[in-house]
């Protein structure tokens, strides 16, 4: 049992963290394409899934009022222009989009549930890697239970670079031995929040792919996000 009795502020990432329960997204959209009987395979889909990350990163096409159904319906059609670019896939991309909101609501509910929880005895920050519309997702989502958000499109650096753990750190006002770093990814959660000092906790899940990691490195490894409430004091 790791000893937490220490923490005195929690930091959270956002995506596949409160969202899918450490499933990575491309798992989830992948369900939503083949839900919606979509003729590719998942080699092409894995392909059209990283041109459209990487499309959103280089373009300012998600507004910081698109709450989360505007930027999968976004991304989703960046995904589907690029598979089938002589065809209308409106259909397509509302299916898909359908099919991935009706999967997290109820790991959204959970999530609000835990953060509830631990907004009453912790200090709570959020540091992701996001577009610029993370408060409208929160706000939406109901889930504005944190006391500073660090956004990588707000403060221009972004994960795995620890510098933007750094800022949730300060944010916390606290020691980084004194807080918790909970995600889901461990090249960009995990092994910068230990760079940077604090203790870190693995929602361990179904990643992009399988990698073989040092399973020692974090302080304690969840399968799922109310598991925490077992580890913190209470």
């Amino acid at each position: 049992m790791p000893d937490f009795s220490n923490i005195k502020a929690v930091i959270f990432d956002y995506g596949g963290t409160l969202d899918t329960n450490a499933r990575h997204w491309a798992h989830v959209l992948w369900d939503g394409y083949r839900h919606a009987a979509i003729p590719v395979t998942e080699e092409q889909f894995r392909e059209a899934y990283v041109h459209g990350e990487r499309t959103l990163a280089a373009n300012p096409l998600i507004l910081p009022t698109d709450n989360f159904r505007d930027l999968l319906m976004k991304k989703v059609e960046i995904e589907l222009r690029y598979l089938f670019p002589d065809s209308d896939e409106r259909e397509h991309v509302t299916a898909v989009t359908d099919f991935c909101m009706d999967y997290i609501e109820p790991i959204i509910q959970t999530s609000r549930t835990v953060l509830h929880t631990l907004a009453e005895r912790y200090k709570l920050v959020l540091v992701s890697n996001f577009y610029g519309n993370i408060e409208t997702i929160l706000r939406d989502f109901r889930l504005e239970f944190f006391d500073s958000v660090i956004e990588s499109a707000v403060v221009g650096v972004r994960k795995p670079d620890p510098a933007i753990y750094r800022l949730g750190v300060e944010a916390t006002g606290e020691q980084p031995g004194d807080v918790l770093v909970v995600g889901d990814a461990y090249d960009k959660d995990m092994v910068p929040a230990k760079t940077v000092g604090c203790k870190a906790l693995w929602l361990k899940g179904e990643g992009w792919k399988p990698q073989a990691v040092d399973e020692t490195l974090p302080d304690a490894v969840i399968t799922d996000l109310r598991q925490i409430l077992d580890l913190l004091p209470n």
